[in-house]
């Protein structure tokens, strides 16, 4: 039997995983999931990228830069495959 470990900060949080998606088809996920999130008033969520190339966490980034209402974004302390990200939810 495998345990599944969860990380205890971020198990809660909503998540949007991207792998297998071309670097121009995330953001159109990724703008997606920002809006709901913004809509439900949800303050933090997680976009899991994967570590691979690096490919989809420089493109998320990127567009996380464009966005006013992300108060910051980081990776993921216990997993450099996870962006966590603050919106500003007023």
């Amino acid at each position: 039997m495998t345990k599944i470990i969860r990380d205890p900060f971020t198990y809660r949080l909503p998540h949007l995983d991207i792998h297998g998606e071309t670097s121009l088809t995330c953001i159109a996920v990724l703008k997606s999931f920002i809006n709901d999130n913004l809509y439900l008033k949800n303050p933090k969520v997680v976009i899991v990228h994967g570590k691979g190339s690096g490919v989809l966490r420089k493109a998320t980034h990127e567009y996380l830069k464009t966005r006013k209402e992300v108060l910051k974004y980081y990776i993921d302390g216990l997993n450099d495959g996870e962006t966590i990200v603050e919106l500003d939810i007023k």
